[in-house]
Protein backbone atom coordinates (compact mmCIF):
# COMPACT_ATOMS: atom_id res chain seq x y z
CA UNK A 1 0.00 0.00 0.00
CA UNK A 2 1.38 3.40 -1.03
CA UNK A 3 0.87 5.45 2.15
CA UNK A 4 2.56 8.51 0.61
CA UNK A 5 0.04 8.54 -2.23
CA UNK A 6 -2.85 8.06 0.20
CA UNK A 7 -1.55 10.93 2.35
CA UNK A 8 -1.31 13.24 -0.67
CA UNK A 9 -4.83 12.27 -1.67
CA UNK A 10 -6.18 13.09 1.79
CA UNK A 11 -4.35 16.44 1.86
CA UNK A 12 -5.65 17.24 -1.63
CA UNK A 13 -9.23 16.44 -0.62
CA UNK A 14 -8.98 18.52 2.55
CA UNK A 15 -7.53 21.45 0.55
CA UNK A 16 -10.37 21.27 -1.95
CA UNK A 17 -13.01 20.86 0.76
CA UNK A 18 -11.62 23.72 2.85
CA UNK A 19 -11.37 26.00 -0.17
CA UNK A 20 -14.93 25.16 -1.24
CA UNK A 21 -16.33 25.83 2.23
CA UNK A 22 -14.37 29.09 2.61
CA UNK A 23 -15.47 30.23 -0.85
CA UNK A 24 -19.11 29.57 0.04
CA UNK A 25 -18.75 31.50 3.31
CA UNK A 26 -17.03 34.45 1.62
CA UNK A 27 -19.69 34.61 -1.12
CA UNK A 28 -22.41 35.43 1.44
CA UNK A 29 -20.26 37.36 3.90
CA UNK A 30 -20.60 41.16 4.25
CA UNK A 31 -17.37 42.86 3.15
CA UNK A 32 -16.77 44.34 6.61
CA UNK A 33 -16.22 40.84 8.06
CA UNK A 34 -13.82 39.70 5.34
CA UNK A 35 -10.54 40.31 7.15
CA UNK A 36 -11.84 39.13 10.52
CA UNK A 37 -12.60 35.82 8.83
CA UNK A 38 -9.12 35.81 7.25
CA UNK A 39 -7.55 36.36 10.67
CA UNK A 40 -9.43 33.33 12.02
CA UNK A 41 -8.17 31.20 9.11
CA UNK A 42 -4.63 32.47 9.72
CA UNK A 43 -4.86 31.71 13.45
CA UNK A 44 -5.82 28.09 12.76
CA UNK A 45 -3.26 27.64 9.98
CA UNK A 46 -0.41 28.96 12.10
CA UNK A 47 -1.20 26.51 14.87
CA UNK A 48 -1.88 23.40 12.81
CA UNK A 49 0.43 23.75 9.77
CA UNK A 50 3.52 22.78 11.75
CA UNK A 51 5.61 21.70 8.76
CA UNK A 52 4.97 24.93 6.82
CA UNK A 53 5.73 27.01 9.91
CA UNK A 54 9.03 25.15 10.39
CA UNK A 55 9.99 25.68 6.71
CA UNK A 56 9.18 29.40 7.01
CA UNK A 57 11.34 29.84 10.09
CA UNK A 58 14.17 27.86 8.48
CA UNK A 59 13.97 29.97 5.30
CA UNK A 60 13.95 33.18 7.31
CA UNK A 61 17.02 32.09 9.26
CA UNK A 62 18.80 31.35 5.96
CA UNK A 63 17.90 34.78 4.61
CA UNK A 64 18.45 37.01 7.61
CA UNK A 65 20.85 34.99 9.75
CA UNK A 66 21.90 37.22 12.62
CA UNK A 67 20.29 40.33 11.16
CA UNK A 68 17.06 39.63 13.04
CA UNK A 69 16.23 38.10 16.39
CA UNK A 70 14.27 34.86 16.85
CA UNK A 71 11.27 36.93 17.98
CA UNK A 72 11.45 39.06 14.84
CA UNK A 73 11.60 35.97 12.62
CA UNK A 74 8.61 34.46 14.42
CA UNK A 75 6.63 37.68 13.96
CA UNK A 76 7.41 37.74 10.23
CA UNK A 77 6.22 34.12 10.02
CA UNK A 78 2.94 35.00 11.76
CA UNK A 79 2.45 38.02 9.48
CA UNK A 80 3.24 35.85 6.44
CA UNK A 81 0.48 33.41 7.43
CA UNK A 82 -1.91 36.32 7.99
CA UNK A 83 -1.14 37.86 4.61
CA UNK A 84 -1.57 34.51 2.84
CA UNK A 85 -4.97 34.03 4.49
CA UNK A 86 -6.02 37.55 3.56
CA UNK A 87 -4.88 36.98 -0.03
CA UNK A 88 -6.86 33.75 -0.34
CA UNK A 89 -10.03 35.37 1.02
CA UNK A 90 -9.56 38.41 -1.24
CA UNK A 91 -9.27 36.20 -4.31
CA UNK A 92 -12.55 34.47 -3.51
CA UNK A 93 -14.25 37.80 -2.87
CA UNK A 94 -12.75 40.17 -5.45
CA UNK A 95 -12.43 37.91 -8.49
CA UNK A 96 -16.21 38.04 -8.85
CA UNK A 97 -16.32 41.82 -8.45
CA UNK A 98 -14.14 43.55 -11.07
CA UNK A 99 -15.26 47.08 -10.22
CA UNK A 100 -14.37 46.68 -6.55
CA UNK A 101 -11.04 45.17 -7.61
CA UNK A 102 -10.26 48.29 -9.63
CA UNK A 103 -10.98 50.48 -6.61
CA UNK A 104 -8.88 48.42 -4.21
CA UNK A 105 -5.79 47.92 -6.38
CA UNK A 106 -3.97 51.01 -7.68
CA UNK A 107 -1.19 51.22 -10.26
CA UNK A 108 2.13 53.04 -9.79
CA UNK A 109 4.70 53.43 -12.56
CA UNK A 110 2.13 52.59 -15.23
CA UNK A 111 4.09 54.78 -17.63
CA UNK A 112 6.92 52.23 -17.45
CA UNK A 113 4.52 49.48 -18.53
CA UNK A 114 3.01 51.50 -21.37
CA UNK A 115 6.44 52.59 -22.59
CA UNK A 116 7.57 48.97 -22.72
CA UNK A 117 4.40 47.86 -24.54
CA UNK A 118 4.77 50.66 -27.09
CA UNK A 119 7.79 48.85 -28.54
CA UNK A 120 5.42 46.16 -29.83
CA UNK A 121 7.40 43.08 -28.76
CA UNK A 122 5.47 42.15 -25.65
CA UNK A 123 6.44 42.50 -22.00
CA UNK A 124 7.72 39.90 -19.56
CA UNK A 125 6.50 40.95 -16.11
CA UNK A 126 9.24 39.56 -13.88
CA UNK A 127 8.10 39.10 -10.31
CA UNK A 128 7.82 36.71 -7.38
CA UNK A 129 5.29 34.88 -5.24
CA UNK A 130 5.02 38.18 -3.45
CA UNK A 131 1.93 39.87 -2.07
CA UNK A 132 -1.40 38.90 -3.57
CA UNK A 133 0.17 38.38 -6.99
CA UNK A 134 -2.92 36.76 -8.63
CA UNK A 135 -4.73 40.07 -8.04
CA UNK A 136 -2.00 41.76 -10.08
CA UNK A 137 -3.03 39.85 -13.21
CA UNK A 138 -6.73 40.35 -12.51
CA UNK A 139 -6.23 44.10 -12.09
CA UNK A 140 -4.32 44.35 -15.37
CA UNK A 141 -7.10 42.47 -17.17
CA UNK A 142 -9.68 44.88 -15.72
CA UNK A 143 -7.54 47.76 -16.95
CA UNK A 144 -7.79 46.35 -20.48
CA UNK A 145 -4.37 44.72 -20.88
CA UNK A 146 -4.08 41.25 -22.39
CA UNK A 147 -2.24 39.41 -19.65
CA UNK A 148 -1.32 35.87 -18.76
CA UNK A 149 1.00 34.07 -16.44
CA UNK A 150 3.23 31.00 -16.42
CA UNK A 151 2.02 28.79 -13.58
CA UNK A 152 2.76 25.34 -12.19
CA UNK A 153 -0.30 23.07 -12.23
CA UNK A 154 -1.53 22.40 -8.70
CA UNK A 155 -1.28 18.87 -7.34
CA UNK A 156 -5.03 18.62 -6.81
CA UNK A 157 -7.03 19.04 -10.03
CA UNK A 158 -10.16 20.11 -8.14
CA UNK A 159 -8.33 23.03 -6.49
CA UNK A 160 -6.73 23.91 -9.83
CA UNK A 161 -10.16 24.00 -11.49
CA UNK A 162 -11.47 26.53 -8.95
CA UNK A 163 -8.62 28.99 -9.56
CA UNK A 164 -8.64 28.40 -13.33
CA UNK A 165 -12.32 29.31 -13.50
CA UNK A 166 -11.68 32.52 -11.56
CA UNK A 167 -8.79 33.50 -13.87
CA UNK A 168 -10.91 32.71 -16.94
CA UNK A 169 -13.70 35.00 -15.69
CA UNK A 170 -11.30 37.93 -15.86
CA UNK A 171 -9.77 36.93 -19.16
CA UNK A 172 -6.43 36.16 -17.53
CA UNK A 173 -4.58 33.60 -19.65
CA UNK A 174 -3.03 30.57 -17.97
CA UNK A 175 0.19 29.18 -19.46
CA UNK A 176 1.10 25.98 -17.67
CA UNK A 177 4.81 25.34 -17.11
CA UNK A 178 4.39 21.75 -18.32
CA UNK A 179 4.65 20.35 -20.96
CA UNK A 180 7.70 22.52 -21.47
CA UNK A 181 7.54 22.81 -25.27
CA UNK A 182 3.90 23.91 -25.12
CA UNK A 183 4.80 26.47 -22.43
CA UNK A 184 7.67 27.89 -24.48
CA UNK A 185 5.64 28.11 -27.70
CA UNK A 186 2.63 29.67 -25.96
CA UNK A 187 4.79 32.26 -24.23
CA UNK A 188 6.63 33.24 -27.41
CA UNK A 189 3.34 33.55 -29.29
CA UNK A 190 1.86 35.76 -26.55
CA UNK A 191 4.89 38.07 -26.61
CA UNK A 192 4.82 38.30 -30.40
CA UNK A 193 1.18 39.36 -30.03
CA UNK A 194 2.44 42.19 -27.78
CA UNK A 195 0.85 40.74 -24.66
CA UNK A 196 1.94 40.71 -21.03
CA UNK A 197 3.35 37.48 -19.58
CA UNK A 198 3.87 37.27 -15.83
CA UNK A 199 6.82 35.07 -14.79
CA UNK A 200 7.81 34.64 -11.12
CA UNK A 201 11.44 33.57 -10.72
CA UNK A 202 11.67 33.27 -6.95
CA UNK A 203 11.17 29.52 -6.44
CA UNK A 204 13.65 26.67 -6.48
CA UNK A 205 14.20 25.63 -10.12
CA UNK A 206 16.21 22.47 -9.55
CA UNK A 207 18.93 21.71 -12.09
CA UNK A 208 17.30 23.39 -15.08
CA UNK A 209 18.09 27.02 -14.33
CA UNK A 210 21.08 29.05 -13.19
CA UNK A 211 22.49 29.53 -9.71
CA UNK A 212 22.52 33.15 -8.56
CA UNK A 213 23.05 34.86 -5.23
CA UNK A 214 19.88 35.33 -3.20
CA UNK A 215 20.28 36.60 0.35
CA UNK A 216 23.94 35.60 0.17
CA UNK A 217 23.26 31.96 -0.78
CA UNK A 218 23.26 30.32 -4.19
CA UNK A 219 19.70 29.63 -5.38
CA UNK A 220 18.58 27.69 -8.48
CA UNK A 221 16.62 30.19 -10.56
CA UNK A 222 14.60 30.05 -13.79
CA UNK A 223 16.33 31.64 -16.77
CA UNK A 224 13.16 31.91 -18.87
CA UNK A 225 12.59 35.69 -18.74
CA UNK A 226 15.99 36.53 -20.23
CA UNK A 227 15.78 33.76 -22.84
CA UNK A 228 12.32 34.95 -23.94
CA UNK A 229 13.55 38.54 -24.10
CA UNK A 230 16.48 37.48 -26.29
CA UNK A 231 14.28 35.47 -28.64
CA UNK A 232 11.42 37.97 -29.04
CA UNK A 233 12.81 41.39 -28.13
CA UNK A 234 10.29 41.60 -25.27
CA UNK A 235 10.91 44.09 -22.49
CA UNK A 236 11.80 42.80 -19.01
CA UNK A 237 9.74 44.73 -16.49
CA UNK A 238 10.01 43.99 -12.75
CA UNK A 239 6.69 44.48 -10.97
CA UNK A 240 5.29 43.82 -7.50
CA UNK A 241 1.98 44.12 -5.67
CA UNK A 242 2.19 45.45 -2.11
CA UNK A 243 -0.46 45.35 0.59
CA UNK A 244 -1.19 48.74 2.16
CA UNK A 245 -2.03 49.34 5.86
CA UNK A 246 -5.76 49.54 5.00
CA UNK A 247 -5.60 46.23 3.05
CA UNK A 248 -5.82 47.90 -0.34
CA UNK A 249 -3.00 47.10 -2.77
CA UNK A 250 -0.52 48.97 -4.93
CA UNK A 251 1.11 47.50 -8.04
CA UNK A 252 4.53 49.00 -8.73
CA UNK A 253 6.07 48.78 -12.20
CA UNK A 254 9.81 49.33 -12.16
CA UNK A 255 11.64 50.69 -15.25
CA UNK A 256 12.42 48.03 -17.85
CA UNK A 257 15.71 46.22 -17.36
CA UNK A 258 18.33 46.85 -20.04
CA UNK A 259 19.92 43.52 -20.97
CA UNK A 260 23.61 43.51 -20.19
CA UNK A 261 25.76 41.43 -22.55
CA UNK A 262 28.18 38.95 -21.06
CA UNK A 263 31.11 37.01 -22.51
CA UNK A 264 28.72 34.56 -24.15
CA UNK A 265 25.02 33.62 -24.17
CA UNK A 266 25.28 31.69 -20.90
CA UNK A 267 27.04 34.55 -19.15
CA UNK A 268 24.45 37.02 -20.44
CA UNK A 269 21.67 34.94 -18.89
CA UNK A 270 23.51 34.64 -15.58
CA UNK A 271 24.26 38.38 -15.33
CA UNK A 272 20.71 39.48 -16.04
CA UNK A 273 18.93 36.87 -13.91
CA UNK A 274 21.19 38.00 -11.07
CA UNK A 275 20.17 41.62 -11.65
CA UNK A 276 16.48 40.67 -11.56
CA UNK A 277 17.01 38.57 -8.43
CA UNK A 278 18.66 41.52 -6.69
CA UNK A 279 15.51 43.59 -7.33
CA UNK A 280 13.32 40.80 -5.92
CA UNK A 281 15.52 40.55 -2.83
CA UNK A 282 15.29 44.31 -2.28
CA UNK A 283 11.49 44.12 -2.21
CA UNK A 284 11.50 41.12 0.12
CA UNK A 285 13.88 42.88 2.50
CA UNK A 286 11.61 45.92 2.53
CA UNK A 287 8.38 43.91 2.92
CA UNK A 288 9.45 40.53 4.36
CA UNK A 289 5.99 39.29 5.35
CA UNK A 290 4.78 39.65 1.74
CA UNK A 291 6.92 36.76 0.47
CA UNK A 292 6.04 33.06 0.62
CA UNK A 293 8.59 31.79 3.15
CA UNK A 294 6.94 28.35 3.31
CA UNK A 295 8.77 27.40 0.09
CA UNK A 296 12.23 25.77 0.35
CA UNK A 297 13.99 28.25 -1.93
CA UNK A 298 17.52 26.93 -1.35
CA UNK A 299 16.71 23.21 -1.58
CA UNK A 300 18.82 22.58 -4.73
CA UNK A 301 22.52 23.11 -4.27
CA UNK A 302 25.25 23.74 -6.87
CA UNK A 303 27.40 20.71 -7.64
Amino acid sequence: MDFKKIRKGIIGFLSWFGLTVCSAIVSIMPARFLYSFANCVSFLAYRFAAKQKWIALESLSFAFGKEKTALELEQITKDCFTFMAKSAVELMFLFDKPFILKERVTLAGKENLDRALAKGCGVVLVSAHFGNFPLLLGRLAVEGYTAGGIMKPMHDKRVEKIFLEKRDKFGVKTIYSQPRDVCVNSTIQALRNNELVFIPIDQNFGTGGVFVNFFGRKAATAAGPVIFAQRTGAALLPCFIIRQPDDTHKIIFEPALNLEKGRDAEDTILINIQKLTVIIEEYIRKYPAEWGWIHRRWKSRPS
